[in-house]
């Protein structure tokens, strides 16, 4: 889960020397760093274009976070309509259940252009493949939500989609108005995923020799909190000024990880509160 996320850079500031002295010039490796195409995720020229426009570049910052917003906004609708067919719409709720090799294609499909969007620039940068690639990818965890929430009441899958999208709203309007550098806390994101990681293992062993409610409860616990921190760590990602950014070519990528953690908080607020059918 966390390898998607990795497509990240370190903001280069340069400040004038005071004083009267003139400034140094640069290292080899101060004048080299960064420029690499394997560890920041950039091919080459990114480099030039952030120098060029920049994230001081007030309008190429909003223009990116609209472009993100706006994508989002349709995968979201998307879900949210897959979803209420799933669950209001008696005929499709009983071929779904009744047909789970569905759900198994969709699982394999999810995770192949999960991987594809995640690990290769290539595809995810090329227009239109990388829409293509989204629209798949957003089509197949929607069916996997959609067939999560035809199994629970209906009133609890309208309150968690309420929980979530009043949580999502508060956590973006957080994340964008605190002074806090949530890009800065990767060693507690990582603790949590092990946490949740040690947690499925757990659940997945005693699962079979019969059903434990607390442990099922924490691990559910644990993952929604983790994918709130993640939702707020990818927001400020979108910002620009804060100790990591994400290129604004990656608009694609930075959708993906937001629509996931979304989905995400879902699936664990349907765990937590959810009520199952009889």
């Amino acid at each position: 889960m966390t390898q998607g996320k990795v497509s990240v850079t370190n903001k280069q500031t340069n400040g004038a020397q005071e004083g009267t002295m003139p400034a140094a010039p640069p290292s080899y490796e101060e004048a080299t760093a960064g420029t690499s195409p394997g560890g920041s995720g950039y091919y080459y020229g990114d480099t030039e274009m952030l120098t060029e426009f920049g994230w001081d570049d007030h309008n190429i910052r909003r223009i990116f976070i609209r472009k993100v917003y706006t994508i989002l906004l349709i995968q979201l609708l998307i879900t949210v309509a897959i979803v209420a067919l799933f669950t209001f719409c008696e005929p499709v709720k009983y071929y779904i259940q009744t047909n789970p090799g569905w759900y198994w294609a969709s699982y394999v499909v999810f995770f192949v252009t999960y991987l594809t969007l995640s690990c290769c620039p290539g595809p995810r940068r090329q227009f239109p493949w990388n829409l293509i690639l989204l629209v798949i990818f957003t089509l197949s965890l929607s069916y996997l939500t959609g067939m999560l929430s035809s199994f629970y009441n209906t009133r609890s899958v309208i309150l968690c989609l309420t929980i979530t999208a009043m949580v999502c709203l508060a956590v973006t309007i957080f994340s964008f108005q605190t002074k806090i550098d949530i890009t800065s806390c990767q060693g507690v994101l990582f603790v949590m995923c092990m946490t949740l990681l040690f947690c499925g293992l757990a659940l997945a062993i005693v699962l079979p020799f019969g059903y434990v409610p607390w442990l099922h409860a924490i691990y559910a616990t644990i993952g929604a909190i983790l994918f709130t921190m993640f939702l707020a760590f990818d927001t400020q990602l979108l910002m620009g000024n804060r100790r990591y950014t994400i290129s604004p070519e990656e608009y694609i990528f930075a959708t993906l990880n937001i629509y996931l953690d979304v989905v995400y908080i879902f699936s664990f607020f349907l765990q937590m509160f959810g009520t199952e059918r009889d």
